[in-house]
């Protein structure tokens, strides 16, 4: 049962008599005739917030949620999206993907389109120890889930695209190949240049099901240097060595994540799934910072290979 659950205590104005005799006899306005008759694409709510009841306890997380309207309606029921989310607060969820197309075809099936969309962005917890210390790091783990669904010739059709984030260490090999040049012969430590503070993410998009954020994490892992919030010197040393041997423009981070992608999906996963890769780059000694984006298909990844 849903726990601290609050009831205004003061009778109401309107008793609840009159209310229902207004509600069942008076103008639903969203059903009214627009002054336009347009169809819309989407029209909803944003910046809402979601409780999920995920394996790690109930989460917060920012959703938008919208559906088309048709053009002989002048409105959405807003109140009717509010309901839904309601009904799933103490559903239980193994996956923030199957709680966002559940929540979109619940959308869809009190409104009058036939598309309906979430999107729903937040952070979940991360806890891993570092290489060398061992101690353990609670951090944020990034999250974007989205769920689309459409109704034609009375098939209903789920797409769901899932994605994480992570921040990790990039450092320059323009620098460091010039330091090279600098200060020869060379050693065995690498040479000193700029390092920044990255945030990358991955997408996966395709109908029904697609991996979880555990496998998405190992792709991301596998290409970047990720760091942590709880580090001791020698984590801190161990992770600075890496990323100054293994230097990274954000091209790079967004092309080695793609193929780290290509090798671990592509007997799993079919051509047409959707791929998306975007990191920035918080730039250290420049005001500007960098971008980098990458939109393919599985298929494509899989023919570079």
């Amino acid at each position: 049962m849903t726990q601290g659950i609050r009831v205004d205590g003061e009778p109401p104005l309107i008793s609840r008599e009159i209310h229902e005799q207004v509600v069942a006899g008076g103008t639903d306005v969203p059903e009214q005739t627009p002054s336009f008759a347009i169809a819309l694409d989407e029209v909803g709510i944003s910046g809402k917030t979601v409780w999920v009841l995920l394996p790690e306890g109930r989460l917060p997380f920012t959703a938008a949620i919208t559906v088309d309207l048709p053009a002989a309606a002048r409105g959405i029921h807003m109140s009717r999206l509010e309901e839904v989310i309601s009904d799933l607060y103490d559903q239980p969820f193994t996956r923030l993907s199957h709680y966002v197309a559940t929540l979109a075809l619940g959308v869809l099936a009190r409104q009058r389109g036939k598309t309906a969309r979430v999107c729903l962005a937040g952070k979940r917890p991360l806890i891993r120890r570092s290489k060398i210390s061992r101690q353990l790091s609670v951090d944020p783990l990034l999250v974007k889930v989205e769920a689309r669904v459409s109704i034609e010739d009375d098939q209903t059709t789920v797409t769901l695209t899932n994605g994480v984030g992570v921040c990790h260490i990039t450092s320059c090999p323009c620098t460091q190949v010039y330091n090279l040049d600098v200060f020869a012969p060379r050693g065995e430590c690498p040479p000193p240049t700029h390092s920044q503070r990255s945030q990358t993410w991955l997408s996966l998009s395709g109908p029904e099901n697609v991996p979880d954020w555990r496998e998405m994490l190992c792709c991301l892992e596998s290409s970047l240097h990720l760091t942590q919030d709880l580090l001791k010197r020698a984590d801190e040393a161990e992770i600075v060595l890496q990323s100054h041997r293994h230097p990274q423009f954000a091209e790079d981070a967004v092309r080695e994540t793609a193929r780290a992608v290509g090798r671990r999906f592509h007997n799993i996963l079919p051509d047409s799934t959707g791929v998306i890769i975007e990191s920035l780059s918080l730039e250290s000694i420049h005001i500007h910072d960098v971008c980098c984006r990458l939109q393919t298909t599985l298929g494509a990844i899989r023919a570079g290979l």
